[in-house]
């Protein structure tokens, strides 16, 4: 095993100029993520030097067996945490060999609505709150729980400490860190109402990055790789870290300790706690002086497109939008100040302030980022009641 590790984790940067670059992309359920790796000349930084690439889309459900390429256009590059070095991670979209986005492909259309005159001079900014659940892999049971049992009410779980009220802190700090190092914008964690569930947040991020972003990490959460962790020091300048918490690479980051990475708005019926993705937005108009009203009309539109919105904003979100657990119901558009049962949630400073930002409640946590980011931004700047 030490032979293994040792390979695993060489540094190529002391015998070769050539980089790993890892080809990220979003297969045909809209939440499977795919990537295979290829050999650079050199380090790169810009996508737009990455050369395309082809995959089987056949065996992706994203095009027919007779007809079954489809090509990567290079998107957004992220440091390589498990490889290190100059090594890359490299998210993509995928498009037909005729150079049309296939209609899995989500990013394109995010893209052009990102780069509508009208909404670049705001800047949108997003903060998205990433929340999912941590199973155990054979019982398909939240990590920390009891198999085929129950642990305690919550209350005490949310932001909690300890070995009996965190469950698998590990894995996530190990994300954390690993997202640092990969330079996405990730700005906190915490642990979640429902025990074994967890939380971490990506942004403030600009347009199109917001989803860029939180694509990445969610790739990284489901490939801290290897059953064995180890401290790696690693010169986290940016983080003003010593080392962080990974696993040495090779497997997927929640194979650590036999678990599974769970997306599913609902998964445990009862009385607890969804997970959801809040997603907090403002615009240049929403931060300068006089932004409150300019938020109070944004949120009138979003309220007028409700059904629309809550249609893309997640499969099985109508099981977690109930109007218990800190939602509002599926069917009703409300917003308040400091209220986390409305759809649409001010914040008190923002108020007292009189501009700032405010947070969607109903992405689900399975949503595309891409589809959520675009459609507020579109509802909001460029929709006309």
């Amino acid at each position: 095993m030490s032979l293994l590790s040792d390979l695993i984790n060489l540094n190529l940067s002391d015998t070769t100029e050539k980089v790993i670059a890892e080809y990220i992309w979003i297969g045909g359920s809209g939440m499977d993520l795919r990537s295979k790796a290829r050999t650079l000349p050199g380090p790169v930084s810009d996508p737009s030097k990455l050369p395309k690439w082809n995959y089987d889309g056949s065996s992706t459900g994203q095009a027919p067996g007779e007809d079954s390429e489809v090509i990567l256009y290079p998107q957004a590059v992220f440091r390589d945490p498990f490889r290190r070095g100059n090594n890359i991670l490299v998210i993509c979209d995928a498009y037909t060999p005729a150079g049309e986005p296939i209609p899995t492909n989500k990013r394109h259309h995010a893209a052009k609505i990102f780069s509508h005159p009208d909404v670049a001079a705001e800047e949108t900014w997003y903060g998205i709150e990433q929340e999912y659940t941590l199973l155990q892999k054979d019982v398909k049971w939240p990590l920390g729980w009891p198999v085929g049992g129950y642990p305690g009410p919550q209350g005490p779980y949310y932001c909690g400490i300890g070995a009996d009220k965190a469950w698998g802190r590990d894995i996530v700090d190990s994300h954390y860190k690993a997202c640092l190092y990969a330079g996405i914008n990730i700005s906190g964690i915490n642990g979640e109402v429902m025990p074994g569930q967890w939380e971490f947040q990506v942004g403030p991020s600009v347009g199109i990055s917001a989803g860029d972003e939180l694509w990445a990490a969610r790739y990284i959460l489901e490939v801290i790789l290897h059953t064995q962790i180890e401290k790696i020091m690693l010169p986290l300048s940016t983080a003003n870290l010593n080392f962080f918490l990974i696993p040495s690479s090779g497997q997927r980051i929640t194979e650590i300790a036999g678990v599974v990475l769970s997306f599913d708005p609902k998964p445990i019926q009862g009385d607890w706690n969804g997970a959801g993705a809040h997603t907090n937005y403002s615009t240049k108009s929403m931060r300068n002086d006089g932004g409150f009203e300019v938020i109070k009309k944004a949120i009138e539109k979003l309220g007028l497109r409700h059904k629309e919105h809550i249609a893309a904003y997640g499969e099985g979100n109508e099981r977690r939008l109930t109007g218990r657990h800190e939602t509002a119901d599926i069917n009703t558009f409300l917003w308040g100040v400091a209220n986390r049962g409305a759809s649409i949630r001010v914040g008190r400073d923002t108020e007292k302030a009189g501009k700032g930002y405010f947070e969607d409640r109903r992405p689900a946590s399975n949503m595309d980022p891409y589809v959520v980011t675009s459609m507020i931004a579109e509802t909001t700047l460029l929709w006309k009641p």
